[in-house]
C-alpha cells in the first residue's frame, strides 16, 4: 500500500476513535513519522478532495466521519447551531451506504454526498471526479436514489442522463439537447424541442464527460444556476424555471478544461478512488459481486482456484473496477467454455482461464502475503461463489451484455436444408443444390489458410486439448497414409473441430450433403477418417457420427500446397457495334488506355444480317470464355437482346449492357482485367451508364468505422477472433468490430454491401481472402503475431485524419458537407489508382483530398484558374493520365456543377504522377 493510502487509512482510524478532526502532529504521532511527510500528504488528500482541512491554530483535517461538519470544500460548517438542518429520515441500508468501501475508501465521497443531497433547501449541484472505470455514473446513480430514500424528492422525480460526448463533434447539438431549441434556430431544427434540463424538473440531471460541454453551454449551464432558469437554444424571449439538481462528472482536471466562473458555481466535489487506491479487502469484496453476478447469469455456483482469486486480488487494472468485471466476465466464460466441452461437474475458473495480465498478479504475493492470508484464511484451495447468497451490496458497475452466440458451420447447412424443403424440393434435388459449391468452398478454404502459425497463437482461437489432438491425428494419418500435412491442414482442422465437438456434445446433428459421393471419390482417406473418429471419441468422451467422418475425411484429402496449374480464368469483355470499325476502334482505344489487351470487337456492318452476326457473337463468346461470363457491350437495336437469346442455347453467364461508351469500356476492362467477378463489374458498368459517371448519387456521412472478422467454421470463430482484436488494438480508436460467417459467400457479400451504406468497413480480418472490390484483407495469423494489429490501427487512423480533414472543412468552406465532399473525392482517387495501376501513399492522398475540396470551393465562388506552365507540351506526354484522370473526376464536377478546367487538371495529373508507386 503506498504511503499516502497508510496516512489516509490512519486519519480514518484516529478520527473514529477520538470522534474528532486530527492535526498533522497528532497523526504523526499515531504513525511514528516524519511530521513534515504527514502533512505533505495530507495536504495532498486535501487537493485530492479525499479530506476536509479545517483552518485555524492548528489546522485540523478529517475524512468526514463526523456528520456534524458540512463537506462541501468551500464552505465549513463548525458549530452545532450551523449544522445542516433536515427533518428527514435516513435509512441506515441506504443505497450509499450500501456500496462496498463505504465505511473506507469511500466514506468521504459518501459523506459529501449525503450532503450534497441534504443541503436545504434543494441540494447542492456536484461535480464527481475520477479515473475511466471508477464508477461515477453509478455513484450519480445511487445519490439520485439516496435522495428519493431521504424524501428530498418524490419517488417519481426523473434522473436524467445525458453524455455530453455523444455530440462533442456539435456543440449545437449537445447546446440543444440539454436545453432545447426553438425551431429555426439551426439548419435541421424544424421543430421547438424540450430540453432534458426542463425533462429533469423535479428531480436530478447527470451530465456526463462534463469537460466536453463547449464554454457557451457551461455559461448557459451557470446562468440557470444563478437565476434558476435557463432560454431554450434559438429563444431570446421565453423562460424556463425548473428546478433539478445538477451532478455532473468528468476524467479530466477541471481548471483544464472547465471555466472558473462554472467551477466557481459547483460547491460540492466529490473524488472516487481509483481501484489501486483501494484496499485488497475492498477489492474481494467487488470480485465477489462480479462473480455472483455471473453465477446468476449462467444459474450455476461458480468455483474458483484460490491462486486464480489471489491474482485477481493483486494485478494491475489498467481501467479500473470496470476493467476488473471485464476480466472476470472474460475468464467465467471461458471456465464455463470448459464445463461444457469437457462434461466436468462444475464450473471452476482455474489461473489459466485468466487474461495474461491478470496471472502476472500472482507475482506480488510476497508483498501483500500477509493481507491475503488474513483474508482468505480457513477458505480453502478452492472458493465457491453462488448467486443464491445474500447480496446486499452495491458494486460500481455497467449493465449486463447478452452472450453472442456463434453459428457454426452446421448451422448454415441446416438453413439452407430447411429453406429448400420450405420449397417443397425433393432431398435428391436439394444435395444437388447444396453439392454445386460445398467442395470447391471448402478446398478453396484449406488453400487460403495461412501457411504459418505457431502452436502458442493459434491456441488463443482453439481449445489448446483440440490443437494436441490435431497433431495427434495428422501424425497418425500421416503415417497411415503415406503423406505429409502442411500448416493450412493443421490450422483448418483445429478450427473446424472446435465448432463439432461442440455441437456433437450438445446433441445437434450434422449433415453432410455429399457423403456418398466422398466416401467413394475419398475411399483410403475415408477409411483413415473413421480410425480419427475413434481418437476423438476416446479423447472426448463423445461419439462422431458418420456425416463429420465426410467432413473429416475432406481435411485428410485435400492438398493445399498443390496450386492449381491452369490459372483462375477473368471475365471476358466483348463489344459489339454498328459500322465497319466503330467497336474496333473504341476498344483500341480503351485497351490502349488500360495497357492491357482487356477488351475484344466484333464490328458489324450496316448490310449484315442479325442472324449472321448471332452466330458469329454466340462463337465468339465461346471462345472467350474462361470460366467466369462475358459481358457484352453493345450500342442498339438487335444487339441489345443476344446475350439473353445465347444464354439459351450455351451454360455461360452472360450480362448486357447498352449505349456503350469508351468510359464504359475502360471501366469493365480494367475490373476484368483485376479479377472481378461478371456481376460486380455488371453493376459497375450499369450504374456509369444510368448516371453518366459511376457514383453520382447520395453519399451517407457521418458513417462510424467498421472491422469485420469473418471465418468458414462458423460466427463462433469470428467472434473470437472479435474479441482479440478488442483486447489488441487502442482504446482510442473509435471502430466497431462485426463477426460475420462466410461459408455462403452471397450472403457474406450482401450484409457487407448492407454494412457499407451505414458504416465505413475498413478492413476484413479471416483466413481466407474474399477479395471484396476496394476493403482491405489481414490474414488472420497477422493478427496473431501482431504485425496485423498495426496495420489495422494504422487504417482505422487513415480514416480518421479524414474525418477531422471534413470536420475542418465545414468551418471553413460555406454551403459545402465537408464529409461528402471529402467521400466523393476519395471514391475517384481509388477509382485512378486501380485505372493507372499505381498506388499513392497515405500522406499524398490527405494533400490530393485537401487540394481539391479548396479547388471545389475556389470554382464555386468564381476564382480564376490558376496557369500550368507549359501545358500543351505536359499534356502531349501524359495524354492517357490526361484522359482517365478526367474521366474519374466527372462525378466531382457533376455533383457540385463545376468544370476543372486544363490548367487545373494538370497540377492534379502531376499530383499522381510524381508521388505514384507502381503495382
Amino acid at each position: 500500500m503506498s504511503k499516502i493510502s497508510q496516512v489516509y487509512e490512519a486519519l480514518i482510524n484516529l478520527e473514529k476513535k477520538e470522534t474528532r478532526g486530527i492535526t498533522a502532529a497528532e497523526l504523526s504521532d499515531y504513525m511514528n513519522l516524519d511530521r513534515a511527510n504527514v502533512s505533505r500528504y495530507l495536504n495532498q488528500l486535501y487537493k485530492d478532495g479525499r479530506v476536509r482541512k479545517i483552518d485555524g491554530r492548528p489546522v485540523v483535517y478529517s475524512a468526514g466521519i463526523d456528520n456534524k461538519y458540512n463537506l462541501s470544500k468551500d464552505v465549513h460548517i463548525l458549530d452545532e447551531e450551523r449544522t445542516i438542518k433536515s427533518n428527514k429520515t435516513i435509512s441506515s441500508d441506504n443505497s450509499l451506504d450500501m456500496l462496498i468501501g463505504s465505511e473506507t475508501s469511500l466514506q468521504v465521497p459518501i459523506q459529501q454526498a449525503k450532503a450534497a443531497i441534504l443541503y436545504p433547501p434543494r441540494g447542492l449541484h456536484t461535480l464527481i471526479l475520477g479515473e475511466t472505470g471508477v464508477g461515477k455514473s453509478m455513484f450519480a446513480e445511487l445519490m439520485y436514489e439516496f435522495s428519493k430514500e431521504s424524501g428530498v424528492i418524490p419517488k417519481e422525480s426523473s434522473f436524467v442522463r445525458f453524455n455530453c460526448a455523444d455530440y462533442a463533434d456539435n456543440p449545437q447539438l449537445v447546446i440543444a439537447q440539454i436545453f432545447g431549441v426553438k425551431k429555426g434556430a439551426y439548419t435541421g431544427a424544424d421543430s421547438d424541442k424540450e430540453g432534458l434540463l426542463k425533462k429533469a424538473d423535479g428531480g436530478i440531471i447527470f451530465l456526463d464527460e462534463i469537460h466536453r460541454l463547449s464554454p457557451q453551454g457551461q455559461e448557459m449551464l451557470f446562468t440557470y444556476i444563478d437565476k434558476g432558469y435557463f432560454r431554450p437554444l434559438g429563444d431570446t424571449d421565453k423562460q424556463i424555471k425548473v428546478e433539478a439538481q445538477i451532478i455532473a462528472a468528468t476524467t479530466e482536471d477541471p481548471k483544464s478544461f472547465l471555466l472558473k466562473t462554472f467551477t466557481r458555481r459547483i460547491p460540492m466535489c466529490v473524488t472516487l478512488p481509483s481501484l489501486s487506491e483501494r484496499s485488497i479487502k475492498e477489492r474481494y469484496y467487488l470480485l465477489k459481486q462480479f462473480i455472483k453476478a455471473e453465477s446468476k447469469r449462467l444459474e450455476k455456483s461458480i468455483y474458483f482456484n484460490k491462486n486464480a482469486l489471489i491474482s485477481f486480488l493483486l494485478y494491475d487494472c489498467p481501467n479500473n473496477i470496470g476493467q476488473l468485471k471485464s476480466d472476470i466476465q472474460l475468464s467465467c466464460a471461458k471456465a464455463f467454455l470448459n464445463y461444457k466441452t469437457k462434461t466436468k461437474d462444475f464450473i471452476i475458473v482455474e489461473q489459466g482461464d485468466s487474461h495474461q495480465r491478470v496471472k502476472k498478479g500472482l507475482m506480488k504475493i510476497q508483498d501483500h502475503r500477509d493481507e491475503i492470508n488474513e483474508l482468505l484464511a480457513n477458505m480453502g484451495d478452492v472458493l465457491k461463489f453462488s448467486y443464491k447468497d445474500n447480496q446486499n451490496d452495491i458494486y460500481n458497475g455497467t449493465a449486463e451484455k447478452d452472450v453472442t452466440k456463434g453459428e457454426y458451420f452446421y448451422d448454415i447447412i441446416e438453413k439452407k436444408l430447411e429453406k429448400l424443403k420450405s420449397k417443397g424440393l425433393e432431398e435428391k434435388e436439394i444435395s444437388q443444390i447444396i453439392n454445386i459449391d460445398i467442395e470447391s468452398y471448402f478446398k478453396k478454404y484449406i488453400r487460403d489458410l495461412p501457411g504459418e502459425f505457431r502452436k502458442d497463437e493459434i491456441s488463443k482461437i482453439v481449445e489448446l486439448e483440440i490443437v494436441e489432438i490435431v497433431e495427434e491425428i495428422l501424425t497418425f494419418t500421416s503415417k497411415k497414409l503415406n503423406r505429409e500435412f502442411d500448416e493450412k491442414v493443421y490450422f483448418g482442422l483445429a478450427l473446424h473441430l472446435q465448432g463439432s465437438i461442440d455441437r456433437i456434445r450438445q446433441g445437434n446433428k450434422i449433415y453432410h450433403p455429399k457423403l456418398n459421393f466422398i466416401r467413394v471419390q475419398y475411399a483410403d482417406e475415408f477409411l483413415v477418417a473413421m480410425e480419427v473418429a475413434k481418437l476423438i471419441d476416446s479423447k472426448f468422451n463423445i461419439q462422431v457420427p458418420l456425416d463429420e467422418i465426410g467432413y473429416l475425411t475432406m481435411f485428410l484429402a485435400a492438398r493445399p500446397y498443390e496450386y492449381d496449374i491452369k490459372k483462375e480464368g477473368k471475365v471476358g469483355v466483348l463489344v459489339i457495334m454498328h459500322g465497319h470499325s466503330t467497336a474496333s476502334s473504341m476498344v483500341e482505344v480503351a485497351n490502349s488506355l488500360i495497357g492491357e489487351a482487356c477488351a475484344q470487337a466484333l464490328d458489324m456492318p450496316l448490310s449484315m444480317k442479325a442472324e449472321k452476326m448471332y452466330e458469329t457473337t454466340k462463337n465468339k463468346i465461346k471462345e472467350m470464355d474462361e470460366g467466369k461470363g462475358v459481358l457484352l457491350l453493345v450500342d442498339m437495336g438487335s444487339l441489345t437482346n443476344f446475350g439473353e437469346m445465347i444464354k439459351e442455347e450455351v451454360t455461360i453467364q452472360i450480362q448486357t449492357i447498352d449505349m456503350v461508351s469508351t468510359l464504359l469500356v475502360i471501366e469493365a476492362g480494367r475490373k476484368a482485367f483485376n479479377g472481378r467477378e461478371l456481376n460486380e463489374i455488371y453493376k459497375s458498368c450499369s450504374e456509369i451508364s444510368r448516371f453518366g459517371i459511376q457514383g453520382i448519387k447520395e453519399i451517407q456521412t457521418n458513417k462510424k468505422n467498421v472491422i469485420i472478422t469473418a471465418c468458414f467454421t462458423g460466427e463462433g470463430t469470428a467472434v473470437k477472433l472479435k474479441d482479440m482484436l478488442k483486447q489488441r488494438m487502442s482504446n482510442s480508436f473509435k471502430v466497431e468490430v462485426v463477426p460475420l460467417n462466410i461459408l455462403d459467400k452471397e450472403d457474406f457479400i450482401n450484409k457487407i454491401e448492407k454494412l457499407n451504406k451505414t458504416s465505413n468497413v475498413v478492413a476484413i480480418v479471416s483466413a481466407i481472402n474474399l477479395l471484396v472490390e476496394d476493403i482491405p484483407f489481414i490474414p488472420v495469423t497477422d493478427i496473431l503475431t501482431g504485425d496485423g494489429i498495426t496495420y489495422l490501427e494504422a487504417l482505422v487512423e487513415y480514416e480518421e485524419d479524414f474525418s477531422k480533414i471534413a470536420i475542418s472543412l465545414d468551418s471553413q468552406i460555406k454551403d459545402v458537407n465537408g464529409e461528402k465532399l471529402v467521400s466523393i473525392i476519395r471514391i475517384s482517387i481509388k477509382e485512378i489508382e486501380e485505372a493507372l495501376a499505381i498506388k499513392i501513399n497515405h500522406e499524398v492522398e490527405v494533400g490530393i483530398v485537401i487540394h481539391l475540396c479548396f479547388l471545389i470551393d475556389r470554382i464555386i465562388n468564381g476564382g480564376s484558374e490558376i496557369y500550368f506552365e507549359d501545358l500543351n507540351d505536359y499534356r502531349n506526354n501524359h495524354s492517357k493520365e490526361f484522359i482517365l484522370i478526367k474521366q474519374y473526376i466527372k462525378k466531382i464536377e457533376i455533383t457540385y456543377k463545376v468544370n476543372i478546367g486544363e490548367n487545373e487538371l494538370a497540377f492534379i495529373v502531376r499530383m499522381f504522377i510524381e508521388n505514384r508507386i507502381t503495382v
